[in-house]
């Protein structure tokens, strides 16, 4: 794709890198093929490629207005079209490139500026979201249907933290900062299945918010300050060697702290550190994956302990892939062959590509699109008759349990319900 930037970015190290991602798009239109939006909306200026030619055009000094904006937040960053590009197209950074130069050359209208700021000022602080869902939940039937299906009842049975044992193996886990007070069970699951395998998981103190939420809402700025402020409370363990990883439950977290060295790389305090930590985060699955034999003869433990009087018992499933997981990550089929491992049959995924429509604040942001989205993955997923919806990333799992009729679990947790008596 030919570029003529405008004389505000041409020679900036940003405008280098979205000329050279630009110049890989050879405008094939393969990936409008798998865009979830353009599936819906069917207008090219709502799939990858439409949009890449909105972000060129304002690159090079054309229109920076509403009808861009329009577009561009309608995208899901699902990384979809990246996974399906023959170019390897590095969409989601130019995407990000072209949503900072629209924010500066033309920020949004004032109300659309203040609801963004709400939502990333509570979404991202732990504190006040745990406070605002207390609050949710108690005025929850005063709430319209499309608000209260979104809030989930408070769940009391949380089991507790495995004790610390005498491992010598250690590994920090992210607890992030919705997803302790949604989804409890997520990290505390992983932490016994950690334990049953010699490993320790522990969070740090005070490591909240990755930076992921005010990162994707217009806030880059106060993104990387959440990135340094995470960096700083993990850095006394990884500066002594005291961990072999950190781990990251939260599929859409991982993707992104996998990202922390390109997005400090400017920045002389920090990027190494950066570049260190990004280089530890794995997906939960990932660590999982490789301690393989491990857990094989922890599941056939679990088999033999099981009493002849009660009959093995194999649980249908479905297993729906958030896009961070299989398109950020690129860590497709991973997590299935973990279930199939732990005896349970996973029920087949029409589309399974597409995304559910959660992404991050996007349901939020985007209502009408992100329902229809939900409807649709919903509908692939029940079709094998499964009795329990499994995903790995909280959003995902919040989003389509406040619509599906069966529950809804992190991954992980039905991992722990075989190995972790």
């Amino acid at each position: 794709m030919q570029t003529s930037l405008a004389a505000f970015i041409k020679d900036s190290a940003v405008g280098q890198e979205a000329e050279a991602i630009l110049r890989t798009c050879v405008h094939c239109g393969f990936c409008t093929a798998t865009c979830p939006t353009y599936q819906l909306l069917g207008d090219e200026l709502d799939g990858p490629r439409g949009r890449i030619y909105l972000i060129k055009n304002l690159l090079e000094g054309g229109e920076a207005g509403a009808r861009t904006r329009l577009h561009l937040d309608r995208c899901l960053s699902c990384r979809s079209c990246e996974t399906t590009c023959p170019s390897a197209v590095d969409y989601h950074r130019l995407l990000d490139i072209g949503r900072e130069v629209l924010e500066a050359r033309s920020p949004r209208p004032l109300a659309d500026r203040t609801r963004r700021h709400v939502l990333r000022e509570t979404l991202a602080r732990g504190g006040v979201f745990a406070s605002a869902l207390t609050l949710a939940r108690w005025a929850k039937p005063l709430l319209p249907a499309s608000v209260a299906s979104k809030i989930p009842p408070r769940d009391t049975s949380v089991p507790a933290w495995p004790a610390r044992g005498t491992s010598a193996r250690r590994m920090l886990v992210l607890a992030g900062c919705v997803q302790p007070h949604l989804t409890p069970r997520t990290n505390r699951a992983a932490a016994r299945v950690f334990a049953r395998l010699g490993i320790e998981l522990f969070e740090a103190p005070g490591a909240g918010c990755c930076g992921a939420v005010r990162y994707h809402l217009d806030a880059p700025a106060a993104a990387r300050d959440d990135m340094r402020r995470l960096i700083d409370c993990w850095w006394p363990w990884v500066a002594r060697d005291e961990v072999e990883a950190i781990v990251v439950t939260a599929s859409g977290c991982a993707a992104h702290v996998k990202e922390y060295g390109k997005i400090l790389a400017g920045d002389p305090a920090y990027a190494a550190k950066a570049a260190r930590v990004a280089a530890l985060a794995r997906d939960v699955s990932e660590v999982l994956a490789d301690e393989r034999e491990a857990l094989a003869a922890l599941l056939a433990e679990a088999r033999r302990a099981m009493p002849a009087s009660v009959p093995a018992r194999v649980r249908r499933i479905v297993f729906h892939s958030p896009c961070t997981l299989q398109h950020g990550q690129k860590l497709g089929g991973v997590v299935e062959s973990l279930l199939l491992a732990a005896g349970y049959e996973l029920s087949p995924v029409a589309d399974s590509h597409l995304c559910c429509g959660s992404s991050g604040a996007y349901s939020l942001l985007q209502p009408a699109l992100s329902t229809r989205l939900r409807a649709d993955k919903l509908a692939a997923l029940s079709v094998g008759g499964p009795e329990l919806i499994a995903t790995a990333n909280v959003g995902c799992q919040n989003h389509l349990a406040a619509a599906a009729t069966i529950p809804v679990h992190h991954w992980v947790e039905l991992l722990a319900e075989v190995i972790c008596p």
